[in-house]
């Protein structure tokens, strides 16, 4: 029998062994070997193969996952026949073969599930690490910005916000760029950080354009005097009419109204008697008055004409010692402004109110007349003898809410100017009829020469008789030729000279919405 060198074997065995799995008749005849012999070569390489992979040539269910995969593999490329014979010679079952074949299929495909799923994990846990680092970068920015911020307010003097055009001083305009450069230096933001010092985004970027911080060069220009300015003569004049001694005591709105309605004379507007004594340092709060508080509103009554509503109160009057006093009943007329009823009383009680409410009615001559008489909550203006009065008399009461001590505003306003006019006697009245005379004055100056604010500045008895209509009238038509005289001065109308309608008691909505 002839030997054959091991390389020779070995060749022929890679051509006969998987995966090549060539016919022994066809290696035998390329390598010049028998075809006994390239079979035996082949039985005695795959009998050494099955040992080498754990064949423990027992039960073949006990195999271990190396040697099934390898039978499997093995019998790949083979036949039908040599499947058979290659079952037989390792005391395996088609079946079984067949399924480890199954289970090969099924781990390969079990590994391709598990590599798409790790690919996908592996996605997901990257995009899920990208959106975690972009969140850290945005906390970090955010908290650099928090502390540039806080460090910009605590070095900053102070606000610069405030009305739209406002001078800076460009001390104060290079302090806040540089303290808004420092904190975006520090990771703060443009916005924020111009908002911190009350600026707007678009400030800033005005200020740095050039490269260097601008000035505001509006104090630089030289303004030209318009046109339709006062004159020095005409600014002097209104500084004379308000230092007349008849318009001393006065506002400008009761100077504007006296010199149009006695010399028929228009000087300047109101607002333009305010600007010219603002500005010659004339204009300060006088007298002991506070500045008005809002006041709560009750139920509403219209006034169409007068003694139609009427509102009135009790204030006290000092007297001649400390802790005594005298008792001022006052009735207003609402549409008018007119006091109707007044009296002077040592006690307040309920029978004086009556005899005032009755005094009033008989004066004004509106017995069976529809009337409404506000008062607020006072016990003397409630008590039963007033009550039994105003049923007798056919008017109808009306009170301030309960707790609400600002329900009677218009006597509340009264009893503000009667103590308030420069004549009132700070130190009490002598006695009772000193009290009864001085109230008999203030109420003939309030009811024939106080130009009423409320009512276009006529008097209460010029409107309570209807004579405003041509009182406003007149006014209107001087306004309207000092218009036509210097137009330039006039941007828009004139002031509105007409009378005014319907008064409301603390209306509680707007009037117009009524029918």
């Amino acid at each position: 029998m002839p030997e054959y060198s091991q390389e020779r074997k070995d060749a022929a065995l890679a051509k006969l062994m998987p995966p090549q799995n060539r016919r022994p008749q066809d290696v035998a005849a390329e390598e010049g070997i028998t075809k006994d012999t390239a079979y035996r070569w082949r039985r005695e390489a795959k009998a050494g193969r099955a040992s080498a992979a754990g064949d423990n040539g027992g039960d073949p269910e006990r195999w271990s996952s190396q040697a099934k995969f390898q039978a499997v593999l093995e019998t790949a490329s083979m036949n039908a026949h040599d499947r058979g014979e290659y079952c037989r010679r390792r005391g395996i079952h088609l079946a079984q073969l067949k399924r480890w074949r199954q289970d090969c299929e099924q781990a390969a495909a079990l590994g391709d599930d598990r590599r798409r799923q790790e690919s996908q994990d592996t996605r997901a846990e990257r995009k899920r690490v990208r959106k975690l680092e972009k969140e850290l970068k945005r906390k970090d920015a955010a908290l650099a910005e928090t502390a540039a911020l806080l460090a910009l307010r605590k070095k900053a003097e102070g606000d610069l916000g405030g009305r739209r055009g406002r001078l800076i001083p460009a001390s104060d305009r290079a302090k806040a760029v540089e303290l808004i450069d420092e904190a975006r230096a520090a990771g703060a933001r443009l916005t924020p950080a111009c908002q911190m010092l009350g600026l707007s985004q678009r400030t800033y970027l005005r200020w740095t354009e050039e490269g260097a911080v601008r000035t505001d060069r509006r104090p630089e220009i030289e303004r030209p005097t318009p046109p339709h300015a006062l004159s020095p003569a005409e600014v002097q004049e209104v500084l004379d009419a308000c230092h007349a001694p008849a318009h001393a005591d006065l506002p400008p709105a009761q100077i504007v109204a006296r010199l149009l309605d006695e010399n028929g004379r228009y000087i300047a507007s109101e607002s333009t008697f305010y600007r010219i004594l603002r500005r010659h340092r004339e204009q300060h709060r006088r007298g002991r008055a506070r500045v008005p508080a809002p006041q709560a509103r009750p139920t509403t009554y219209r006034a169409d004409a007068p003694c139609q509503v009427w509102s009135w109160d009790v204030t006290w009057l000092a007297g001649p010692a400390r802790g005594t006093f005298f008792y001022l009943f006052l009735i207003l007329d609402l549409f008018s402004r007119k006091i109707v009823g007044w009296e002077v009383e040592e006690a307040e009680t309920a029978a004086a109110a009556a005899r005032v409410v009755e005094r009033a009615v008989l004066a004004e001559n509106c017995i069976d007349h529809p009337l409404v008489l506000h008062a607020d909550n006072g016990s003397p203006l409630k008590g039963a003898t007033l009550l039994e009065t105003l049923r007798r008399l056919e008017i109808e009461p009306s009170f301030s809410r309960p707790r609400v001590s600002d329900d009677n505003a218009f006597s509340e306003a009264l009893f503000r100017t009667c103590k308030y006019v420069p004549d009132y006697p700070r130190e009490g009245f002598a006695d009772l009829d000193a009290a009864r005379s001085w109230v008999r004055t203030f109420v003939a100056w309030y009811n024939e020469e106080h130009r009423h604010s409320a009512l276009r500045y006529v008097t209460p008895q010029q409107r309570h008789n209807g004579s405003e209509a041509r009182i406003l009238a007149d006014r209107q038509r001087v306004y309207d030729q000092a218009r036509a005289d210097k137009p330039a001065r006039w941007s828009g109308a004139t002031r509105a000279w007409t009378p005014v309608g319907s008064v409301w008691l603390n209306p509680e909505r707007d009037p117009s919405t009524d029918t």
